[in-house]
């Protein structure tokens, strides 16, 4: 699948439509973010069932704000509309392959009493 760009008009439709969201906060001055940007763009070809979004944080200020995003690249990501993951700094791809891997394994049920929701 296409990495897709996250703006604030689809950012909540990506959360609440699809079962795993991987964002990618970045902007294009970064050097970090120029060099995890392939890494990115090479694992949403092998994840077809994972939704694979990039937040460019100079156009989408807003996003950024509410996610308090303080460095870039931060990769963030969520599972049920819930969010599971954030890191500041790049992933490796071997990093991401087992990053997915693990959200996948998530007990959501498990997930939710944590976090204080009831499963549904």
């Amino acid at each position: 699948m296409a990495v897709v760009e996250a703006t604030r008009d689809n950012i909540e439709s990506l959360v609440e439509d699809n079962e795993i969201v991987i964002f990618d906060f970045w902007a294009p001055w970064c050097g970090p973010c120029k060099q995890f940007g392939p890494i990115f763009e090479s694992a949403s070809e092998k994840y077809p069932d994972v939704v694979f979004a990039k937040v460019n944080t100079e156009q989408e200020r807003e996003i950024a704000a509410h996610f308090s995003i303080r460095s870039i690249p931060t990769v963030m990501v969520f599972r049920d509309a819930m969010l599971v993951f954030a890191q500041p700094g790049s992933i490796p791809e071997n990093a991401i392959d087992e990053l997915i891997g693990k959200v996948k394994e998530l007990d959501m049920n498990e997930v939710r009493k944590a976090k204080g929701k009831d499963p549904e």
